[in-house]
């Protein structure tokens, strides 16, 4: 807990008189960010810092592996779809980013279960991504496998946004755009998905 605590001193005596105007704004008038972001719970992989966000800037959703379930009945527990509607029917976001990386260890359970054999929920959640394990069967190479399954579960993700009608809705209105990004711990690359190729174009 220091280690926070130490963190939150040279936030309030560095950065917070520096935001204080912005903070008191965000604190009178609301929240009302552009994006949002659905990203991996993963440390080393925070959408705030990637992309240099203000507060105030981004609502962010993270779970293992960034996945997005599919739109089910509103019973029990749906804390990924629950976030996903207040972003887009209350905050009214603008754009939403499925955001993955690279050496992901949800990717890596869900392509060996074994990893994960004895942690509670993981193994039913990560079986949301069995269609992108089935289309990346046929690669014999472990890391090129790898870095397919990454970028086909920012494609499912990006697929089942759309099996939620409020998210249809307003992107079919033309008000609510939906993209996939991939962001490479070691090089510090970003690739974006060009959905006209379906391809991960490198940003420059």
């Amino acid at each position: 807990m220091q280690r926070l605590i130490d963190g939150y001193r040279k936030f309030k005596s560095g950065r917070w008189p520096e935001e204080r105007d912005h903070y008191e704004e965000l604190a009178q008038k609301g929240q009302s960010p552009h994006y949002l972001v659905i990203s991996c719970s993963d440390s080393r992989a925070d959408p705030a810092t990637i992309f240099s966000a203000a507060p105030g800037e981004l609502f962010v959703v993270r779970n293992v592996a960034g996945i997005v379930p599919p739109c089910e009945s509103d019973t029990g527990h749906r804390g990924t779809s629950a976030a996903l509607a207040f972003a887009v029917v209350q905050l009214k976001v603008k754009e939403i980013l499925v955001l993955g990386h690279a050496q992901c260890g949800g990717i890596a359970a869900a392509l060996d279960n074994k990893l994960v054999a004895n942690v509670p929920f993981i193994s039913s959640w990560i079986e949301l991504l069995e269609p992108a394990i089935e289309h990346s069967a046929h690669i014999q190479d472990d890391g090129m496998r790898h870095v397919m399954m990454e970028r086909d579960c920012i494609r499912l993700s990006l697929k089942n946004l759309m099996t939620f009608g409020f998210v249809k809705d307003r992107v079919a209105a033309g008000d609510l755009r939906l993209t996939g990004a991939r962001f490479g711990i070691a090089d510090g690359k970003l690739e974006i998905l060009d959905t006209t190729r379906d391809e991960f174009v490198s940003v420059e």
